[in-house]
This record gives C-alpha cells, structure tokens and sequence, in this order.
C-alpha cells in the first residue's frame, strides 16, 4: 500500500493576485464558476457544506448549489432532514467548492434563511418526476428499515400524484447570505494564493491576502 504521508502534488496551473481579481465576491465567483464550467470539471455545483448541530458539533455533507447572485448561494432539501433542522436552530453555515483540475478552493460563510416559497415552487416543477417523487418518499436522515422502504414509498407516491407532484411542504430552498469569501489557488512550493472578502460594518466588501 501507498504511504499516505509521501503523497504530494506541486500547483503550477495558474496564480491568483489581487490587481487580477474582481472587487466584488460574487462576480470573482461567478468568474471562476464559469471556469469550471468551461474546463468540464466533473459536477462543478458540488458543494461542501457545514453546519452545527444542538450538541455543538460540526457535521458536513456535499449538496449541489442550484442558484447564485447577489442575495447569496441557494440549494434545496428536506427541512427536516438533519441539515434542514440543524440549520433551523443554528442558522449559519459554511460551504465550500473544491475544483480538483483548477487546483482552486472557494469557501464562504454566512447566516442561512429559507427562500421564499414561491422560488422554492417554481425550482421544484422543474425537477423531473423521479425527483419530485423521490422528495415526498424519503424520509430524508431518518432509520428505515430497508430500501424496500423508499421504493414502497415511490410507488405509493407515484400513484397518489401521477404525473403532478406537488412540492412537499416540508421541502424547499435555503440560501446562505455570505459575509466571507475565501478564494484559494494552488500554488508552487505550497505558497499559495489566498485571498479573503469580509463584508464590513460600514456595507463595504474589504479584499485582502491571507498567509497560506
């Protein structure tokens, strides 16, 4: 077996320099989203997210972003699902996009609301009917005891709305209101560029460089 502690990689692709990045987050973001689009990067909308939980602990899972501007960074899920209710009692998060081939991190945190049920209603038609059914038949971070359950469920479901599902009332978006940006660019010698956005007191997004 490989020795974990010998595996290294040199990040020569490209640099990251403030008078080169945008003045604004979102537009560097949305910069490098399209990047990553463009580069074909395997699900680039996949994304790390983090919350904490009554007890104080972080938990972490991968969710895919589905919208982003200036209000902030929206996904969809059960609400009553542990992020759902962890995110009800605790409502900030952090997520996070690591884009392997671009040898880029981005990492944002901020405080996490509910979008309105009319964007959540207007997402959910779009998704196909599988998903639609999938969202009334999992008990999403419940114990079932087998995937006979799900597939009962489906079915049961299925039958019950045909081929017009209507969005769950316990399923919608959320959208994280990002005060801290974080853009990582790997690079040689592990001297990498990060650069850092803090949104101010004053309204005012502040750019600045971070030691790696």
């Amino acid at each position: 077996m490989t020795n974990i502690a010998d595996l290294r990689k040199s990040y020569e692709r490209t640099e990251l320099d403030e008078t080169a990045s945008q003045t604004q987050p979102i537009k560097q973001f949305e910069l490098w989203f399209q990047e990553a689009l463009d580069a074909q990067v395997p699900e680039p909308n996949a994304m790390t997210l983090a919350t904490v939980g009554e007890n104080g602990r972080p938990s972490t899972r991968i969710v895919l972003v589905k919208g982003f501007d200036q209000r902030g960074i929206v996904w969809y899920t059960n609400y009553q699902s542990r992020k759902g209710r962890e995110l009800a009692g605790h409502p900030f998060a952090a997520l996070q996009f690591h884009w392997v081939e671009l040898e880029r991190v981005v990492r944002i945190e901020g405080r996490v609301e509910k979008v309105s049920e009319e964007e959540s209603d207007t997402y959910f038609r779009s998704r196909p009917l599988d998903s639609r059914i999938g969202a009334w038949a999992s008990p999403q971070s419940e114990v079932i005891s087998s995937r006979a359950t799900l597939v009962a469920n489906a079915a049961k479901y299925a039958a019950t709305y045909m081929l017009n599902p209507p969005r769950p009332p316990h399923w919608g978006g959320f959208r994280l209101i990002a005060d801290t940006w974080e853009f990582w660019q790997g690079r040689k010698s592990r001297l990498h560029d990060r650069l850092r956005y803090r949104f101010t007191e004053d309204g005012a997004w502040v750019r600045e460089r971070l030691a790696p």
